[in-house]
């Protein structure tokens, strides 16, 4: 199989939500014909508009495509796409070949993995990294588990919405790396927040301070780009705090399991519980400044208690 017939193939897109629209559109801006599916019909219109097809189900869009891309909310939305009596797995047809993109439990992955095979089909479990800002610049790092053969076949797709794209093994092992990521983020993002919250409570300037600290052992993605959303006082959703905190506890879960202690995982998961309780769930993950300025006894920075 090469990049020729790669061409002629027609591909299915299941999810069009803050990453999941922009990441379709890198693939129909390949010139491939596009089916596209989300329970809320009313977020694929603009790709319909565009030039996607509508379809009403996870099974018609896989009746129609030949590789079905997935990235949906959470582990029981992925059971149901894949599994449920309109999903994927229901009109598999040998060849075909299934991605998920969703961030989910590595055990889940496998199991698609092992269905698919049963119907002479192909999955690959690739979720990705980046927020709203890389699936809309298609800068994505995509974390790929599967047959490597499948992988190989399909890089030009991820290639289209993304660039650290990277194989990581057999199947499950894309989820297992992006719970490697998630742990890194959780200690990352609390590390920007205090930094910030104390920069505010010196009477820094915050963006001299940012500019300052980001050119030093302390840069990282989430100082680049969180960090100025938070001193803006922006805190719209490049990735909610509600599925940041099903990553957590996929992460925590598999840690259990592989009987190892992730003390600041945990930490920080309870700290995000508590702000989803206060009403943030819906927020970007950058809002977990407003759970720290609540443990400070008083607003901070102009932000408000939560």
């Amino acid at each position: 199989m090469d990049y020729a017939e790669l061409k002629t193939k027609k591909i299915g897109w299941i999810g069009t939500g803050v990453m999941g629209e922009s990441m379709c559109r890198h693939i129909m801006h390949m010139g491939l014909t596009t089916y596209v599916f989300n329970r809320t019909k009313d977020k694929t219109a603009s790709l319909v508009q565009d030039g996607s097809i509508w379809c009403g189900s996870p099974k018609e869009v896989t009746e129609k495509a030949d590789i079905i891309f997935t990235i949906v909310g959470y582990p029981i939305d992925v059971e149901n796409v894949y599994f449920s009596e309109n999903g994927i797995l229901a009109a598999a047809a040998p060849g075909k070949i299934f991605i998920d993109m969703t961030t989910t439990k590595p055990s889940l992955a496998q199991k698609i993995y092992t269905e698919a095979k049963k119907h002479a089909c192909m999955s690959i479990d690739a979720p990705v990294s980046g927020g709203d800002v890389g699936a809309k610049e298609a800068r994505l790092a995509i974390m790929a588990g599967g047959d490597r053969e499948t992988y190989n076949y399909i890089l030009p797709l991820f290639e289209a919405m993304g660039k650290n794209i990277v194989y990581e093994g057999a199947a499950g092992s894309g989820q297992h790396t992006k719970m490697c990521n998630q742990i890194t983020i959780a200690g990352t993002m609390i590390g920007v927040c205090e930094a910030l919250l104390y920069g505010y409570k010196a009477g820094l300037d915050i963006t001299v301070m940012l500019e300052t600290i980001s050119k030093g052992a302390a840069g990282c993605w989430s100082l680049d780009n969180l960090a100025p959303r938070i001193a803006a006082g922006n805190f719209s959703p490049g990735f909610f705090v509600e599925h940041f905190i099903k990553d957590m506890e996929i992460a925590l879960e598999e840690a259990a399991y592989m009987e190892i202690s992730l003390p600041g995982l945990a930490l920080v998961h309870q700290l995000y519980i508590g702000l989803k309780a206060a009403g943030h769930g819906k927020s970007g993950t950058q809002a977990l400044i407003l759970a720290l300025a609540n443990l400070s006894g008083n607003t901070i920075g102009g932000f408000n208690n939560v």
